[in-house]
């Protein structure tokens, strides 16, 4: 049984460091470059797999150079690619310029490549979560809907306001936001105002805030956690981690404070890294890091 199936988005990423972001008409030169498949749901699946759980991807890939590369990132990872679609539609690819203060700009293109229909997968393999991310608004509507039906924990990765996160946001189980999505989603700047208002949609929400932390609001209680200190290479991906960490808790039945403490600390570990992908920890590092922060 799978542990985490992931559906969404994949990309694949081209990543460089910059001294600064350039500006009008500047040319400028990349400090490091890396290369490497992307995509909030195809990290958080990979993340799990890091993690020790067994991860699978549900989404679309093309049948191009990127595409071939994403596929052969996931075989080597471990994650379960049976509910992949693949097709002569581009594969979408995002340029990413990471910033010295951690911070990043991404641009992504997606060309004319459609959202998948919402019979486009059958599942077979029944997992005990799935992790949404809303980028293919069609198929994860249907599938959010099936898997409650069949009593399958879902989490929606709500990084950003559009059609997939604005309709899963009063169907999951768990609404993971950021701040923007929960800013955008409530029409307001207060965040406290804006949980207490998410939570009227679903009885477990998290807004993270970066480097701010995060709060909360689980069964009727609420809270905040603050995030962990770290040497800031790269942002990119640090959601993606979060999520694909909170979903594997999740699965393993972990209590509600070392479920936020597990996502929040894999999260910050991919932070520490250049790339989203590159960044994702590993069992061993998270268990190291967590060791040394309760020391």
């Amino acid at each position: 049984m799978l542990d985490v199936l992931c559906v969404g988005h994949a990309s694949y990423d081209i990543s460089m460091a910059l001294s600064h972001h350039p500006d009008p008409d500047e040319k400028s030169f990349a400090d490091a470059m890396q290369l490497a498949g992307g995509g909030p749901a195809a990290n958080a699946a990979v993340c799990v797999s890091r993690l020790g759980g067994v991860a699978g991807f549900c989404g679309y890939l093309g049948n191009d150079l990127f595409g071939e590369a994403h596929v052969r990132e996931f075989r080597a990872e471990g994650v379960d690619i049976s509910n992949l679609v693949r097709g002569a539609d581009a594969t979408p690819v995002s340029q990413i310029l990471a910033k010295p203060d951690g911070r990043r700009s991404v641009v992504n293109y997606k060309g004319d490549t459609p959202f998948l229909g919402p019979d486009a997968v059958s599942i077979s393999q029944y997992p005990k979560v799935m992790l949404f991310d809303g980028h293919e608004p069609l198929l994860s509507l249907s599938l959010c809907r099936w898997a409650k039906e069949q009593g399958i924990i879902t989490v929606l990765d709500a990084g950003s306001l559009h059609q997939g996160t604005r309709e899963l946001t009063t169907e999951v189980d768990y609404l993971v936001a950021s701040e923007t999505f929960a800013r955008h989603y409530c029409e307001t700047h207060d965040l406290t105002i804006a949980l207490h208002r998410l939570s009227k949609h679903c009885e477990h929400v998290v807004i993270t805030q970066g480097d701010a932390g995060l709060i909360w609001s689980s069964n009727g209680e609420s809270g905040e956690m603050n995030a962990f200190n770290v040497d800031v290479v790269d942002s990119t991906g640090a959601g993606d981690a979060f999520h694909g960490a909170f979903a594997l808790a999740l699965a393993r039945d972990m209590v509600w404070s070392e479920l936020l403490r597990f996502a929040s600390a894999a999260g910050a570990l991919t932070c520490t890294r250049l790339g989203a992908r590159c960044g994702l920890p590993c069992h061993g590092a998270m268990y190291d890091f967590l060791e040394a922060v309760h020391a």
